[in-house]
This record gives structure tokens, C-alpha cells and sequence, in this order.
């Protein structure tokens, strides 16, 4: 295995505000290398327990060896058990479990530093490597499908949304033509296409030119969008009063759905404006403690670069 290196971002406000009880009972649905855990499983004691859960084998693998590192130090007598799925299937998992309830929950999303480091995943622009992207390895949807053979407006649409790319259409209408040659299958080809696509004076803005589209043909890939409402009002209906939900973002798209529904958790009666009193039934399920969501310091950013489009929103259950 690739060792497994990854910075946990905001660790120390995750953890302070994670308000962790030392018997109780913790998820973290998107695991790494287990850096988050780890700070978890440190201020837990013999009652305690957590539940790691990941859709990266490598991770699952990774957060095992740290974690057991962590117990043997502490000698605490907590317990962790880890989980290779889809955090989607975060209530499933627990309650598989006899778990009906948790004290916190805590999702770190986006892609690891190990899984953009590894050239041979495809993550990332850099390195020259299969069209692959997928956080699951035995998901059947590559990178390569997405590139090779979604229709034009179907690629133009998904490159203007996940990746809120300017230059969308002309992107899609550069990668069809050039397939039509022979199929894209590498990184360093796709980015040879966009690069082609986008004006000269537009590539000196924002960065390297294909960010926005890898962003966006992952996030398609691996359904990153799809999954977060569906898990995140489940999630917060599962917490124990006084219960922390937190989750950390890294851009704008992932961030706008994890403060909509946060919102709607502290809000979620369906009546008209216009009604008097609440008919329907639904209460507040707690509230949102974030107002502005936490950034990382000039510190963190100084030690890691990465950390510098994190924002991390907590949700305290009533």
C-alpha cells in the first residue's frame, strides 16, 4: 500500500467544538487516514466508541494502523471499528449495530491529499495518469466514462455546474472533437484539451485552467452531491440531545447545501408564510452554531496550503 499521508484540516476546531463526552459514541463518516478519529479516539474512554466509515479502501486500511497506534499510546480501553461503504449509509451502519443514537458526527468531504498525491488514481492535473477518480475503486463509473462518452450537453452541463466553469460549452464541444480521433483516456490529455479550449488571456486567471473541470468530473463520478441531502437530516435526526454534527467543505457548491439544510434542520415546519401558527407538526431539531462557518488560521494555512478553501459548519442537536 501507498503510504497514506493526509493533513486533517481544522482539526483543533473540529475537536473543541465536537464537544466530546468520554462514553460516547462517535461517527466519522469520511475517515482518511484517520487524523480526525485519532484527536477523537484520544478523549474517549473505556465506554467509548467510534465508528470510522469510508469509501477508500486504502483509507479504511490506513486509519486502521493509526488508530490502533492511537489506542496502544492512550491505553484507554475505547473502542473503534471501521466501516469500507458510503457515508450515505451512515444510519444503516449504526443501526446494523444496535446504535440507534450518536453524540457526534463529523464529514470531512472532498478529495484527501493521499488520493490527489496517488498519480495513478486520477485525481489530479498534475501527475499523468488513467482517467479514474473514483474514490471507490470498485465503482464501475470512471473519470474515462464521463469524458468518453456523456453527450456534449450532458458534459457542458456537468462541467458549468460541479465546476462553475466559465468556459463550459466550449470545453464539452473541444473534448467531443477530440474524441472522435481516439478516446481521452489520460489526465494530461484532458488537460492538453481544456487548455486548448480556454482562450490564452482567460488561463491566467483562477488557477490552473483544468481545476474547475477535474472538480466537476469527479463530483460527477463519484455522486458527491447526490449523497450529502440525503444523509445529512438523517444524520442530525440520529444525534442524541445536545448531539454535534459537523462538516467540513471545500467549496461553494458542497458549502450552499450543508448551510440550506443545516437551516432546514433548524427550521423545518412546511407551512405557508401566511399561516398564523404551525400546522404541521415539524420542530426545530436544533441549531446551526456556525453562523458564518469556521475558516482555518493564517497558522494552519501557513503549515497547510490545502486548508485554505475549508470552512466547517457545526450543527447542535436540541
Amino acid at each position: 500500500m501507498v503510504e497514506f499521508s493526509h493533513i486533517p484540516v481544522l482539526l483543533d476546531e473540529c475537536i473543541n467544538n465536537l464537544e466530546i463526552k468520554t462514553n460516547g459514541v462517535y461517527v466519522d463518516g469520511t475517515v482518511g487516514g484517520g487524523g480526525h478519529s485519532g484527536a477523537i479516539l484520544k478523549k474517549l474512554g473505556e465506554g467509548g466508541l467510534l465508528i470510522g466509515i469510508d469509501r477508500d479502501a486504502e483509507a479504511i486500511e490506513a486509519a486502521g494502523i493509526e488508530l490502533n497506534s492511537v489506542l496502544k499510546g492512550t491505553g484507554s480501553g475505547a473502542r473503534f471499528e471501521l466501516v469500507h461503504d458510503n457515508y450515505v449509509n451512515m444510519v444503516s451502519i449504526c443501526k446494523e449495530r444496535g446504535i440507534d443514537a450518536v453524540d457526534g458526527i463529523l464529514l470531512d468531504l472532498g478529495v484527501s491529499s493521499h488520493q490527489f498525491d496517488s498519480a495513478e488514481r486520477g485525481f489530479s492535473y498534475r501527475f499523468d495518469a488513467p482517467l479514474d477518480m473514483r474514490m471507490d475503486r470498485e465503482d464501475r463509473l470512471t473519470a474515462a466514462d464521463v469524458v468518453n462518452r456523456y453527450s456534449e450537453r450532458e458534459l457542458a452541463d456537468i462541467i458549468f455546474r460541479y465546476g462553475e466553469e466559465r468556459w463550459a460549452k466550449r470545453i464539452a464541444q473541444f473534448i467531443v472533437e477530440r474524441r472522435k480521433k481516439s478516446p481521452i483516456e489520460t489526465t494530461l490529455e484532458l488537460v492538453d484539451v481544456i487548455k486548448a479550449a480556454i482562450p490564452k488571456g482567460a488561463r491566467m486567471d483562477g488557477g490552473h485552467p483544468a481545476k474547475r473541470t477535474f472538480q466537476a468530473i469527479r463530483i460527477e463520478v463519484n455522486g458527491e452531491l447526490d449523497v450529502l441531502p440525503r444523509v445529512i437530516l438523517g444524520a442530525v435526526e440520529m444525534l442524541k440531545p445536545g448531539g454535534i454534527m459537523e462538516i467540513i467543505t471545500f467549496h461553494s457548491l458542497e458549502e450552499g447545501i450543508v448551510k440550506k439544510l443545516f437551516k432546514k434542520a433548524e427550521n423545518p415546519c412546511e407551512c405557508p408564510p401566511e399561516f398564523p401558527v404551525c400546522v404541521c407538526g415539524k420542530k426545530p431539531l436544533g441549531k446551526m452554531t456556525t453562523k458564518h462557518g469556521i475558516v482555518a488560521t493564517p497558522e494552519e494555512l501557513e503549515r497547510n496550503p490545502r486548508a485554505a478553501s475549508a470552512k466547517l459548519r457545526v450543527f447542535k442537536r436540541a
